[in-house]
């Protein structure tokens, strides 16, 4: 006898009836660059279709896409000033903090705000710590990656998410929220964050360029995937209550590894770089780009993922692509 898988493939019925994975749309998360100002909208050149906004436009874009299905968003702040020390990032009046009461204002609880927490927005040296001779200080940055945190939770945000990759800053901020009376504010640890080059048009999006040398002494080395391993079991540990692989597409080993290592929730992060090298090729008519979105999407979910932070979010929910 003949073993005939093909029977299950016969018809687009028989096809769904026996898929393994399941793309789910309400697993998304919508990022979004707010900046200070009024009225203001700057399209992100490398970037097709995401823009820099004023929180009066982000309202505006928000409030369509809630009406599309977008359920949870990750927010990055742009001030007009940076410091060597980032102290608009935990300023009261800081343009995340603005932005997330505004949201909470007007939206409530039909979305859950979740905001990222570095400093490499608000520094005037585009590096993601406190920096002394030209080298990138660990446990100095904490306590100020703690006080960002606290204040994104004041503000009102559902979840705080540390992007940084300093050690020991889970705990940092975990203790901080407690001792704060802030116990329901959960924490998403970017915690198996890698040094790549698919992060190039954030830079521009954000502003966040590094000023001298690079970031690898913090984030991690794409070569190890077992480093990551440890570096989600510290998170986990410290009291993370999602862990995240970052970037995506090319860290499917990584995605599953961090599937099998723990139970806990996991979030992946379809980074700007590979967001942008799908919209170039679509627009050039080199792919299908609702089958390739797609595909690229099952295959989180398929690796493991509970939750994908993508920028192709908008354009799923308003063509139905899955």
């Amino acid at each position: 006898m003949i073993d005939r898988p093909r029977r299950l493939r016969t018809n687009e019925i028989l096809r769904d009836l026996a898929a393994e994975t399941r793309p789910d749309s309400r697993k998304l998360i919508m990022p979004y660059f707010v900046r200070e100002g009024e009225g203001m909208r700057e399209p992100i050149g490398s970037m097709p279709g995401i823009d820099r906004v004023s929180v009066d436009n982000l309202i505006k874009d928000m409030e369509a896409d809630i009406k599309l299905g977008v359920r949870s968003v990750l927010l990055f702040g742009i001030p007009d000033v940076k410091d060597s020390v980032g102290s608009g990032a935990y300023s009261e009046n800081g343009i995340v903090q603005k932005a997330v009461r505004k949201i909470r204002k007007e939206f409530g609880d039909q979305v859950v705000i979740i905001t990222d927490v570095c400093l490499c927005e608000f520094t005037d040296h585009g590096h993601c710590g406190i920096v002394d001779h030209g080298k990138v200080l660990n446990d100095p940055t904490l306590e100020i990656l703690a006080r960002t945190a606290l204040s994104y939770a004041q503000a009102g945000a559902d979840i705080v998410a540390p992007s940084d990759m300093m050690d020991g800053r889970v705990a940092a901020i975990r203790e901080i929220l407690e001792d704060n009376g802030l116990c329901d504010t959960a924490i998403m640890a970017y915690s198996a964050k890698f040094c790549s080059s698919f992060y190039g048009p954030f830079r521009e999006a954000a502003g966040s360029a590094p000023q001298f040398g690079d970031r690898r002494s913090y984030q991690m080395d794409f070569r190890n995937a077992r480093e990551a391993e440890k570096e989600i079991i510290m998170d986990i540990d410290e009291g993370a209550d999602i862990v995240m692989v970052k970037p995506a597409l090319s860290y499917m080993d990584v995605i599953y590894r961090a599937r099998q290592l723990s139970s806990l929730p996991l979030c992946v992060y379809n980074v700007s770089g590979e967001y942008s090298m799908v919209k170039a090729a679509a627009e050039k008519g080199y792919i299908d780009e609702k089958r390739i979105v797609t595909e690229i999407m099952t295959s989180f979910f398929r690796a493991g993922s509970d939750m994908v932070i993508t920028y192709h979010t908008r354009d799923i929910l308003k063509n139905s692509w899955f």
